[in-house]
């Protein structure tokens, strides 16, 4: 089900007008929808004009709100025992035009390449070169004077540049890009962003390649001019060649199938000039063959004009108005529901009779198009109103009655909810206040709101300072990373009324009476609630046993008495390898660690003693069942029966037809080629159904080195995880054998990933691993301070978004890929339990002899309210010793050197020590 917003301007109005988030102030940009004209969305075809969305106020009993409901007879504010307004947010899809076109310059010397996209929003392109000679897939800066005005480096191998319109009227931003035809380069390549969304739009999961010779060998990702089609030589002044083709241009992860009518209209309308190149173009083809390895000197380049669909996400703008009267005739209570939202609304609805809010279906009379849901609600299909578009119904029920529920459903996948829970409507003890309920909650609200977006942008400002490179702040000016910031805040404010963790229920839920009510699941972006502990609930040789669940049930409330809040299970499927890592049939979970309905009551045992559950899934390759004609393993058979289109086509072992890989490849197993359309849906189904069949809470994603992060982001908006963490893993930095001191661009790594999906998930941290080792190892705790005085890890960037750890099933265990320094681990443990970001513990651990004082650091994080965004400040970073203070609760320090808590306003006493480590708290 996919979640819609609501942000509830109304019921916490402070933070619309926080002076610590001051853009709020400036109204984003928003949706006007229009029925019956040209531009199709996902509901309905209207024409959406992009215009400044208007500041949502409090109104309390308005004529304006008196409109919005007047076909119902409520005129009178006297009348009127309960009245408010809900702004809601639902998501719309918007499609636009793309397009590429290469052709000469006015001062017809040099060429021009321009790049353009009709729909609104903040567009940057994201490009570099290839220079003759180069090889693999590397960019490089290209030359000061080929950069447009406003272009600014990223890092040393990329430009961004903005797309702007060149007038008023017109359609298109665009941006141009002029370049010598002999300088040397031998490609453009780019990718376009949008800023306001975080959205990439690639081509084929990769990077947009424009060839400026015609020898480069096409890897699937070229634009421009194809030998197939014909062409027109650039040597013809002022021409250039029409592209009509199916558009293979991606938005994230959606690649359009058939050619528009535009398209075909252009092929009909250029085929003349195409058929009369063709036969100069047999000619040239055997010069383009011979002047080939004089590269630069003969080179002729081709104008193009290439056209293609683009999908936006946008965020639109509506009201939900209720309003409650008493009618003096019957008795009875009126409520009135309305919306500006267009189409079909349906409200599944009740009643409830305490602040329980337990939902009952009341008795009759029904608004009209009323069928009874599930023996679980009501549900009705709002009326369209006979002015305006608006839709709505009215509500009769008894004075009995304490509160009236409710949610909206748009389609099968969209619903509208309050703050991830239900509507509710008081009906008693409103007397004839209107607009109590709204009060009510901003007061409560209001301070730990803005502590928790206040964090966010913090957060973020640190995030930025700590990612630019020094070339890339020498290069910008102070307004301009001003307007940075402000945009970043924007959508952090934004953004805490998105994924802000809340109770859901749902009223789709059938649970008879004798049935134990699953726990309600917290829906957040990769973070959860921000105190998780994280417990790795196996290790390399738990398969032995082949009873691995059932004894792991009979350990739950241990695990969780010693504080632990989520579990990481092993991978449930089929596998060719007995750890699971090898899937096969990802539907068949009968696997070495026991049956699917011992894996179904163990995660029931999880939940009932307040664990939530992560499950290990494999989605990077899968093993197949059959070889095809050439005795390849490709074919898969089970319910995902896919050819070996799902296969990459870039892994010569396996000899996939699907594209190229967007990661690196496991040529272990086939790699899964997730830019296929069918392959994303069956595996969005298949998470959907992991989640509603077994009851997993999020997940732990394996190798997600192997595909592009934009997938992930597409997955778990489709499985709505409450935690979700993925294994990026790659070497650190060192030199003649040596761990590098700066390790920057490791984290950095990491943190890319991260953003690819739109920080959906987290990721272990790697990084704060290997230095740990380092520092532990060669009494090097110096090595735990950066540059600028911060974790050096992913925690020290992203705190919300790292999963630190010092062991797991492949560096400890049997396995010891990566052992952490043997007697230190409890060093290891007193850094990342007391330190931001979200700390996960090993399962061979918490069975040992480490056991005790483990539960004593866990003790010490929950007593303190240590959280994923708490605040380090290091002390010391010594040879011998390494001490921070978090939070200005606790105080730690690892290593055999020296260090006490400062003596001042703040008294601290010694929580617990063991070897090498201290911790303290205040008192």
């Amino acid at each position: 089900m996919a979640a819609v917003t609501i942000d509830s301007l109304l019921q916490n109005p402070s933070l619309l007008f926080r002076p610590k988030a001051k853009v709020l102030l400036k109204p984003p940009r928003s949706l006007d929808c229009s029925r019956n004209r040209k531009l199709p969305l996902s509901r309905g075809s209207c024409l959406c004009s992009f215009n400044p969305r208007r500041a949502i106020h409090v109104v309390r009993a308005s004529s304006s709100e008196t409109a919005l409901i007047g076909n119902y007879d409520i005129s009178s504010s006297d009348d009127i025992l309960y009245k408010d307004i809900f702004p809601v947010k639902r998501i719309e899809k918007v499609e636009g035009k793309f397009f590429i076109r290469l052709d000469r310059s006015k001062d017809q010397h040099d060429w021009q390449l321009t790049v353009g996209c009709s729909l609104p929003g903040k567009w940057i392109l994201h490009w570099g070169v290839s220079y003759l000679g180069d090889s693999g897939s590397e960019w490089d800066q290209p030359p000061k004077g080929m950069r447009p005005p406003g272009s600014i480096p990223i890092k040393d191998y990329a430009i961004e540049t903005p797309l702007k319109k060149l007038s008023e009227g017109d359609i298109f931003h665009e941006v141009k890009i002029d370049f010598n035809p002999i300088s040397g380069i031998a490609a453009i390549h780019f990718v376009l962003k949008d800023e306001e969304t975080g959205a990439w739009y690639q081509h084929r999961g990769m990077d947009f390649k424009v060839p400026l010779v015609d020898y480069l060998e096409d890897d699937g990702n070229s634009v421009g001019a194809k030998r197939g089609f014909g062409v027109l030589s650039g040597a013809v002044t002022g021409q250039y060649r029409i592209m009509s083709q199916v558009a293979y241009f991606q938005v994230i992860y959606r690649i359009p199938s058939e050619p528009t009518l535009g398209d075909v209209g252009a092929l009909q309308q250029f085929s003349n000039v195409l058929l009369k190149s063709e036969a100069s173009h047999a000619d040239s083809q055997n010069n383009s063959i011979k002047s080939k390895d004089s590269k630069n000197k003969n080179r002729c380049l081709e104008g193009f004009y290439e056209e293609q669909s683009i999908v936006k996400e946008v965020s639109v703008g509506n009201l939900v108005s209720v309003a409650v009267r008493k009618s003096p005739e019957t008795g009875k209570v009126i409520v009135c529901l309305e919306t500006d939202i267009p189409g079909d609304v349906v409200v599944h609805w009740g009643v409830c009779r305490d602040d329980a809010k337990i939902w009952e279906i009341p008795a009759a009379p029904y608004p009209p198009e009323t069928t009874l849901f599930k023996n679980k609600a009501l549900r009705t299909l709002l009326q369209p109103k006979a002015t305006g578009n608006r839709s709505g119904a009215l509500f009769t029920l008894d004075e009995e009655h304490f509160g009236f529920l409710f949610v909206l459903k748009l389609d099968d996948n969209t619903w509208l909810k309050f703050k991830e829970n239900d509507f509710y409507v008081p009906l008693l003890g409103t007397s004839s206040v209107p607009g109590q309920y709204g009060q009510s909650d901003s007061t409560s609200e209001e301070i730990s709101s803005k502590s928790y977006t206040d964090g966010i942008i913090n957060e973020i400002r640190n995030l930025v300072s700590g990612l630019s490179s020094e070339k890339s702040q020498k290069t910008k000016t102070k307004e301009v990373q001003e307007s940075i910031l402000q945009e970043i805040e924007q959508l952090a404010a934004e953004a805490y009324s998105i994924f802000r963790s809340s109770i859901t229920t749902v009223p789709e839920e059938v649970v008879s009476e004798t049935e134990t009510t699953k726990p309600a699941v917290k829906i957040s972006s990769g973070t959860g609630t921000g105190f998780e502990i994280l417990c790795q609930g196996f290790n390399w040789e738990s398969h032995k046993s082949g009873r691995w669940y059932m004894e792991l049930k009979e350990n739950a409330s241990e695990i969780s008495s010693l504080g632990f809040t989520v579990i990481w299970l092993p991978p449930p499927t089929e596998s060719v390898s007995p750890e699971g890592y090898m899937p096969k049939d990802l539907y068949n979970l009968n696997s070495r660690y026991g049956t699917i309905d011992e894996l179904k009551e163990l995660v029931k045992s999880l939940h009932e003693v307040g664990m939530k559950v992560l499950g290990d899934v494999v989605l990077n390759h899968r093993c197949a069942h059959f070889k095809n004609q050439n005795g390849v393993w490709n074919i898969f058979g089970g319910r995902l029966n896919w050819d070996d289109r799902a296969v990459v086509a870039d892994d010569p072992h396996f000899q996939g037809r699907g594209n190229k890989s967007s990661g690196d490849n496991f040529h272990a197993a086939p790699n899964i080629d997730h830019s296929q359309e069918f392959v994303r849906k069956d595996l969005k189904e298949w998470l959907g159904w992991l989640r509603e069949e077994i009851g997993y809470d999020g997940w732990r994603l394996d190798f997600v080195r192997g595909f592009w992060g934009g997938y992930v982001k597409d997955y778990l908006e489709a499985s709505e995880p409450y935690f979700a963490v993925g294994e990026y893993w790659d070497s650190l930095s060192y030199t003649y054998g040596e761990m590098d001191h700066n390790q920057d661009s490791h984290r950095q790594r990491i943190v890319d990933w991260i953003n690819a999906t739109n920080g959906t998930a987290g990721a272990f941290d790697v990084t704060t691993k290997g230095i740990l080792h380092s520092a532990l190892e060669r009494c090097e705790y110096w090595r735990l301070s950066d540059q600028k005085g911060k974790p050096p890890g992913v925690v020290g960037w992203w705190p919300s978004r790292a999963v630190t750890f010092i062991e797991n099933h492949d560096t400890g265990s049997t396995q010891g890929h990566w052992r952490f320094p043997g007697g230190k681990e409890m060093q290891g443990y007193a850094y990342i339990l007391t330190h931001p970001g979200t700390p996960a513990v090993f399962y061979d651990h918490i069975f040992s002899h480490h056991r005790s004082e483990i539960a004593n650091l866990i003790s010490v994080r929950n007593r303190n309210g240590i959280h994923c965004r708490s605040l380090v400040k290091i002390v010391k970073a010594e040879r011998d010793v390494y001490a921070a203070i978090i939070d200005e609760k606790v105080a730690m320090k690892i290593g055999p050197g020296y260090y006490d808590p400062p003596s001042g306003s703040q008294r601290w006493s010694l929580a617990l020590e063991g070897r090498d480590y201290k911790v303290w708290e205040t008192s």
